[in-house]
């Protein structure tokens, strides 16, 4: 299907490139390849799709079926994808063929979450259980049992070769790697990758743990919870350090850039706070539903909405920049699908088919899936020359001339997982 490529202001799809319609359903989950030439998208439908991320025109390069319900995660490592199914198997495809070329079996429930290491595939499940498993042949290599309730967010710290200690490295448990869940049981557990055992329990939530997040360095610990706080934690003591409370609703996803923390809620608000004394700083608003993704990147914050629009906003100012929507709304709680070039009404969709549910910026441009199952392509450059209007541009102004710099942002911000690769963070 065409796309527009007018940036008309007046018009809410004026950034909108392409919309690729190969998915049947919604889909659920996006990953990107280490080299940022391919993305592969999760869905509704059983299937995953290959799209070509840096061609002139994206298109899709392969189609991956066999799963006997709907895929809830997917990653790309090397030559390999690997999605993980409500069908309660992960399954591992030759990107090159796309062929199934191993199936993985033993989880009794949902596969929630997936994060890889090269070497390691961890999942975690609804059936209260994360497993390691060898990302080679498939074996089932651990059980991290303990949980009460299922397991969601994950991250892997593994150890480090001592002649790559740095001076403020913390030894978390003899120099053994470590895997790190959270749970629907409001707690989140430590586990010692060599023996399966559970560590230390981090209590102090009252809801649900749906998001985790590590400093730079795997020293400190972030949880987000239902019960609308996030905590950071000792990850040596699991002792707490500090509660950050400002959302009024469910915490659902974050990030963690250098010294900031940028948080997605059901309270239809993006916040971001400064780690070391738990203020916020930020508040990003303009969502009508849930932000269900945040992504930071070159100073700009990215989210993912349940209202059918992706925004950018910037991070120092909290000003939106941009808006990526879907559809165009109507007043009797549906959007209406339009062929861009005829205008002819194609389809009627509920408010609950617009969500965006996954995106990944590449090259400047912005890659969203959705629940009507599209994958669209926006035009995501020029935003930081975007002037910035009104009250919000007197206050950057008058910052600059005071020589402040609110909420500490710092300009070179690096994305937590770019700077330090060796924290796998869901």
């Amino acid at each position: 299907m065409g796309g527009c490529t007018s940036k008309s202001k007046n018009k809410k799809n004026s950034y909108l490139l392409e919309v690729h319609e190969g998915h049947e359903m919604g889909i659920n989950c996006m990953a990107l390849s280490e080299d940022g030439s391919v993305i592969a998208t999760g869905s509704e439908d059983k299937t995953a799709r290959l799209w070509s991320a840096k061609t002139d025109y994206c298109e899709c390069i392969g189609i991956l079926k066999g799963h006997e319900e709907y895929i809830n995660c997917i990653v790309i490592e090397d030559c390999y994808v690997v999605t993980g199914s409500a069908d309660k198997t992960m399954r591992k495809w030759d990107v090159s063929t796309c062929e199934c070329v191993l199936i993985c079996r033993g989880h009794t429930s949902v596969i929630y979450r997936m994060i890889c290491t090269g070497d390691f595939l961890f999942t975690s499940s609804y059936d209260r259980t994360a497993r390691c498993w060898d990302f080679d042949n498939g074996e089932c290599l651990r059980v991290f049992r303990g949980h009460k309730r299922g397991v969601y967010p994950l991250i892997f710290i593994p150890a480090d070769d001592e002649e790559d200690l740095a001076e403020d490295h913390v030894d978390l448990d003899g120099g053994t790697d470590i895997l790190i869940t959270g749970s629907a049981d409001s707690t989140a557990r430590s586990w010692n990758f060599e023996t399966g055992q559970c560590m230390k329990v981090f209590k102090g939530h009252t809801g649900a743990i749906t998001c985790m997040a590590t400093d730079n360095v795997g020293r400190v610990l972030f949880t987000g919870s239902t019960d609308n706080s996030v905590r950071s934690w000792n990850l040596i003591k699991a002792e707490p350090i500090k509660i950050f409370e400002g959302h009024t609703a469910s915490v659902i996803c974050m990030q963690v850039v250098n010294k900031m923390m940028y948080t997605g809620s059901s309270d239809h608000t993006g916040r971001a706070w400064v780690t070391e004394f738990g203020d916020c700083t930020r508040v990003y608003k303009g969502h009508k539903h849930t932000v269900s993704v945040v992504k930071v990147r070159d100073g700009l914050v990215y989210t993912a909405c349940g209202d059918g629009v992706a925004r950018c906003y910037d991070a120092k100012s909290g000003s939106q920049k941009r808006e990526f929507n879907v559809y165009t709304g109507s007043g009797d709680s549906t959007v209406r699908q339009y062929d861009t070039k005829t205008a002819c009404l194609m389809h009627i969709f509920q408010d609950t088919e617009t969500s965006v549910s996954c995106l990944e910026v590449v090259d400047g441009r912005l890659f969203t899936g959705s629940f009507d199952g599209c994958l669209r392509v926006w035009d995501a450059t020029g935003i930081k020359e975007e002037t910035v209007f009104g009250k919000e541009e007197n206050k950057e102004k008058e910052v600059k001339e005071n020589g402040q710099t609110k909420g500490g942002i710092p300009d070179n911000q690096v994305d937590n997982n770019q700077n330090n690769n060796k924290i796998m963070i869901d």
